[in-house]
């Protein structure tokens, strides 16, 4: 069923919720770890596959429903998607041991898949250029009000009722979600993919769409943008607990202030990215990124300097990610929106991946001095990517004409 008169909050709203509950119930994994391995007698070293066979079958399923929501059209793979996911989090109050937990966040990355490019692309199917980035900050902060109010309401959920109660209610918050979805979301009129849907059809359209500079040096931007975030982030928690001796409730309030910075910022930049331009947005940001995380080992002292220079780092990061976001949405035609953005939000999985390998054994190599700059290295790198090999669209999001000759017309 579609809406007559789509509400355009409404459906923010509703791509908000999907994206809180789905952000919630894979941010809460990593703080109630201990407590699955306690309930489960699930061994130290295998609790974290539960968390990497997510985030794999997340980059796969990205990969496979790119061209599926390019044939099919946004809102279907939506549902799909948001159905799959509601199924999966309340099959966890069944789990028993490590294989079917295990069997589960696979399930639940499958449906992550679907749904992490899906959203980005409704909103470069429904909504003007000038307006996509209001949209898409408002979307993408469901993720941090799940920092803000998923993780700590889940930590407290499962100490009271066990680690299955917060997927409990995240399998609810995303049921609302399916509701609302087929409710008061329509399809947006937008040329979809025509022709029989297969993988060799869908190989083909990867490659025709890489052939393009511009897709390329945007997929390589949103690798070096994870990259450089997860070199930065994997181990700080362990270098302030040990290296500037703050608490865990300490540490706990500060990715609270962070995720408060995030909800605040990410509205307001992508709207003015509305006005003023997506590329000069986040080269500035990614600029103070840099400088901001280069100089975090030597001006982080204690509690009261690592809350402050984590805000400002999260209003940064906030400032490039609802504009980069916007701005992807205008690199393709409306036909291979979808497979654009899930190939993104999967190079961004290998980049969040190769950036947590690589952080291990340069914490206890170099220390942490040796991750922040690396991290601040390859966020620069991705600003500089952004300024000069990326078009910028006009206010209609329509880019420049492709050169003559050029195989793979926009």
């Amino acid at each position: 069923m579609k809406a007559d008169r789509p509400s355009s909050h409404l459906i923010v709203f509703t791509l908000w919720l999907l994206v809180f509950s789905s952000a919630s119930q894979t941010m809460i994994i990593t703080p109630i770890l201990p407590r699955i391995g306690e309930e489960l007698a699930i061994p130290d070293a295998a609790l974290g596959t539960l968390v990497s066979a997510y985030s794999l079958m997340v980059g796969i399923f990205a990969i496979l429903a790119g061209p599926v929501s390019d044939k099919v059209g946004r809102r279907h793979m939506l549902i799909i998607g948001a159905c799959t996911m509601t199924v999966a989090l309340a099959l966890h109050s069944l789990v028993q041991g490590y294989a079917s937990f295990l069997a589960l966040r696979v399930f639940a990355g499958m449906a992550g898949g679907m749904l992490s490019g899906a959203a980005v692309s409704y909103i470069g199917d429904f909504f003007p250029y000038n307006r996509r980035g209001w949209a898409t900050g408002w979307v993408m902060s469901g993720a941090a009000v799940g920092q803000i109010v998923g993780i700590p309401l889940g930590i407290a959920l499962s100490a009271r009722w066990g680690f299955r109660a917060p997927f409990t209610v995240f399998a609810v918050t995303m049921a609302a979600t399916v509701v609302l979805l087929w409710l008061r979301v329509p399809q947006p009129l937008v040329k979809r993919t025509e022709g029989r849907l297969s993988v060799g059809r869908a190989a083909a359209d990867y490659a025709v769409m890489l052939r393009r500079p511009e897709v390329r040096w945007a997929c390589a931007a949103y690798f070096t943008m994870f990259f450089g975030i997860s070199l930065f982030t994997v181990y700080l928690p362990t270098w302030l607990e040990r290296f500037r001796g703050l608490t865990a409730g300490q540490i706990a309030l500060m990715y609270l202030l962070g995720g408060t910075a995030n909800v605040t910022t990410g509205p307001q930049a992508g709207r003015l990215s509305d006005r003023i331009g997506r590329r000069r947005i986040i080269l500035l940001a990614c600029l103070g990124l840099s400088v901001m995380m280069t100089s975090t080992p030597f001006v982080v002292r204690g509690a009261w300097t690592a809350y402050p220079v984590f805000f400002v780092t999260m209003v940064l990061i906030a400032m490039r990610t609802s504009p980069f976001s916007a701005l992807l949405t205008a690199l393709v035609k409306d036909e291979r929106r979808g497979s654009l953005m899930s190939l993104s939000v999967a190079l961004g999985q290998v980049g969040m991946a190769a950036g947590g390998a690589l952080a291990g054994p340069l914490f206890a190599g170099v220390g942490y001095a040796s991750n922040a700059a690396l991290g601040a290295f390859s966020v620069l790198t991705m600003g500089l990517i952004v300024w000069h090999r990326l078009p910028d669209p006009d206010p209609d999001g329509f880019l420049p004409p492709a050169p003559a000759g050029d195989p793979t017309p926009r």
